[in-house]
């Protein structure tokens, strides 16, 4: 299973996260999609479509997320192709795929094991498990793509008018940084983009595709798709830019956390008063924490042209999730001109999992963000957040972020 499965490897890392103190594949997961193995999550649907929308409703997950995938490039790929697209969902923990006539695929967030994949059967009177699966969904969400731990990715690829990527022509690994020219390759996109972007294109074998092209524009999909096998005829841009960014955020904050519990538990394994805050667990967690930082605040961030426009329900459904201060300001709020949000610290502090990070790295992450933002001066390579932005986001952040004032 996968957002983007296309290559198997990773057997070292595998080694290093089935080792102590993460024992990945035989820990008790404590997921919030393990709710519907248990039976705290009921699930009463019995139609594919139907139990798709109560398992979203379950996970919090907002239906209004759907971005389409045409591309084969993950586990139902004999079920994918551009006339059957697959969909994915996602909140700010949890990720949720969807083929018609196949599974529903579950990405949920535990607090010690990060990322926990299950497999959830979409159609039929029986009560559904959730299956949780490791090596099928680890051979692609376990690699240097996933900074070798288990983590969520989205790839570019160019797809032909079967859905199958040519892989002659290579692939991207995308994330904030990635040029938008380079963006949506085996994806349909409805909305607007005044940058070319691959999606809703087609390309074929021998010939060289052109990334210059103009964007193929799409208002919805159902010219290319029947929509009724899916709640929405959206597969929206705005909710692939945000996307792309909160995955790099997410696996960057999943590998800082197995790096320092690693370390810490190595470091007591040979000395049992050691104190791996500061020795080299501590000096694990601030090189991790800078890494973090610079995506939290969007540096580097691919240029987005006059912008883009998208779906307006993603963008109330996504925003309404989030704390908004008193004076109604919050890290919510689009732009969508030349940058992705009008102030450029990312909403993933109020994740999970920011929250069950280690102390140790969490408080380096926040003494980094205090650093560059409450600096007199602009700091160096952050001159794109100038003075009258840095101090909304700190206004935020000491409003809403009850760690950033501590």
């Amino acid at each position: 299973m996968g957002f983007a499965c296309i290559a198997a490897g990773g057997a070292l890392a595998q080694d290093a996260w089935e080792q102590p103190p993460i024992g990945y594949s035989k820990a008790v997961a404590k997921d919030p999609a393990g709710m519907l193995v248990d039976g705290s999550l009921k699930l009463t649907a019995t139609t594919p479509l139907e139990r798709l929308k109560e398992v979203l409703a379950r996970l919090n997950v907002p239906v209004e997320s759907q971005v389409l995938v045409f591309s084969k490039t993950s586990k139902q790929n004999p079920l994918i192709d551009p006339g059957n697209p697959r969909a994915l969902y996602f909140s700010e923990s949890t990720y949720v795929g969807y083929v018609p006539g196949g599974q529903i695929e579950i990405i949920s967030h535990d607090p010690v094991l990060g990322p926990v994949f299950r497999t959830l059967d979409a159609g039929g009177p029986a009560a559904p498990v959730a299956q949780r699966q490791t090596a099928d969904c680890l051979s692609c969400h376990g690699t240097a793509r996933t900074l070798d731990v288990p983590g969520v990715l989205v790839r570019s690829v160019f797809a032909d008018a079967d859905g199958r990527p040519l892989l002659e022509f290579g692939s991207v690994d995308v994330n904030a940084t990635t040029p938008l020219e380079q963006r949506w390759g085996g994806y349909y996109v409805t909305g607007r983009s005044s940058l070319p972007h691959l999606g809703n294109r087609f390309f074929r074998n021998g010939e060289q595709p052109d990334t210059s092209t103009a964007a193929v524009q799409l208002d919805q999909v159902g010219d290319r798709v029947d929509p009724a096998k899916y709640p929405r005829a959206t597969s929206d841009i705005v909710a692939l830019l945000v996307l792309e960014h909160q995955c790099q955020v997410y696996n960057l904050m999943t590998s800082a956390s197995y790096r320092y519990r690693r370390m810490s538990w190595m470091s007591r394994a040979f000395d049992a008063k050691a104190d791996p805050d500061h020795g080299t667990a501590g000096k694990l967690a601030d090189d991790d924490a800078l890494k973090i930082v610079d995506a939290l605040l969007f540096k580097d961030a691919a240029p987005m042209g006059d912008g883009v426009e998208g779906d307006e329900a993603f963008q109330t459904a996504f925003a309404k999730r989030f704390p908004v201060t008193g004076e109604g300001d919050s890290l919510t709020e689009f732009h969508l001109g030349a940058k992705l949000f009008k102030n450029r610290c990312s909403y993933m502090v109020y994740s999970e999992v920011f929250q069950s990070l280690p102390m140790r790295v969490k408080t380096a992450v926040v003494k980094r963000l205090g650093a560059i933002l409450e600096a007199p001066e602009e700091m160096e390579g952050y001159g794109y957040l100038k003075k009258p932005e840095r101090e909304r986001i700190v206004d935020i952040l000491r409003e809403t972020l009850p760690i950033y004032s501590q």
